[in-house]
């Protein structure tokens, strides 16, 4: 089974969408970030970073923290990783204003999710991402997860949101593998796997790439799972998924960036508290959550 080309894959084949580190008192650490897409890029094998996403806290940052974040890690990987903006908000206007200001800063593209909580009929999905994409000349990614935003794309409103020649991608974290089967056989679209526990079943369907919150800790295993799909090692292929299980649910018993944020330190690496209303891991989550990275065998966490 061949491998996406550049050109299918136009974000790359792994990102991961970076948590924000911040210090203890709540405060941007931006050194950290820098520090931590360094490590991602150099050492886990990433090609790319969605920054300002929703494991980035950008539901409880500032505009400004946000184009702070943003230029830190354009400086610290931006020479040899794809960075991605995420510029989702459920205001079409703030969107198109922090596309904007993340094409000033010199993103190399933007990812904006469904609108939430304003649950808009399909015409203003429509009309919301199109308004986006025609704001900068980047190339945009759609990013579908009802669960988190209350409002699915239908097939048919992915078909025309598609028509915009911007609109290069779509991360889907929807769950539904019928949808998923039927947006990569029609839409032309590039297409990410936003959901970790579902990254081999929608790559060995035709999805580019992955969109991942694991990442952070087993990045290269996600990288070597793929190229094994793709080199016709499929046996490979899922034994490394198997034996990922335990991060893809350990990473997400109770939330993905509190869980990750937790695992970061343990490492020693940058990532700090998370913000009110998340809360940060309790001792036993942390145990639990120990236990699980020791059983999917991720570095640092011994059996």
């Amino acid at each position: 089974m061949p491998g996406p080309t550049s050109t299918k894959a136009p974000f790359g084949v792994l990102l991961t969408a970076m948590v924000t580190p911040f210090h203890a008192d709540g405060s941007l650490d931006l050194d950290g970030a820098q520090r931590l897409a360094a490590h991602l890029v150099d050492d886990l094998r990433h090609d790319g970073l969605v920054i300002n996403g929703t494991t980035g806290e950008s539901a409880t940052k500032t505009d400004a923290e946000d184009l702070a974040v943003l230029r830190a890690v354009i400086e610290a990987v931006g020479d040899r990783a794809t960075v991605v903006a995420g510029v989702g908000t459920n205001d079409t206007a703030h969107s198109v204003e922090a596309a904007r200001q993340a094409a000033q800063v010199g993103a190399h593209g933007v990812m904006a999710v469904t609108p939430y909580y304003n649950r808009p009929p399909q015409e203003g999905l429509v009309r919301h991402f199109h308004a986006i994409a025609d704001a900068t000349d980047l190339p945009m990614l759609t990013y579908d997860i009802p669960k988190r935003t209350g409002t699915a794309i239908e097939l048919e409103t992915m078909l025309r949101i598609a028509e915009h020649p911007r609109i290069v991608a779509n991360k889907d974290a929807k769950g539904d593998l019928d949808f998923s089967q039927w947006g990569i056989a029609t839409t032309g679209l590039a297409w990410y796997s936003g959901d970790d526990i579902l990254n081999l079943p929608l790559l060995s369907v035709g999805a580019v790439g992955m969109i991942s919150v694991v990442g952070h800790l087993v990045g290269d295993r996600l990288k070597e799972m793929a190229e094994a799909l793709w080199a016709g090692r499929t046996a490979e292929a899922a034994e490394i998924n198997a034996a990922l299980l335990p991060v893809y649910t350990g990473c997400f018993r109770t939330q993905g960036v509190i869980l990750t944020k937790a695992a970061l330190a343990m490492q020693g690496l940058p990532a700090g508290p998370v913000r009110l209303p998340l809360v940060d891991a309790t001792e036993a989550q942390r145990e639990q959550l120990r236990a699980d990275l020791a059983l999917g065998g991720v570095r640092g966490f011994p059996v």
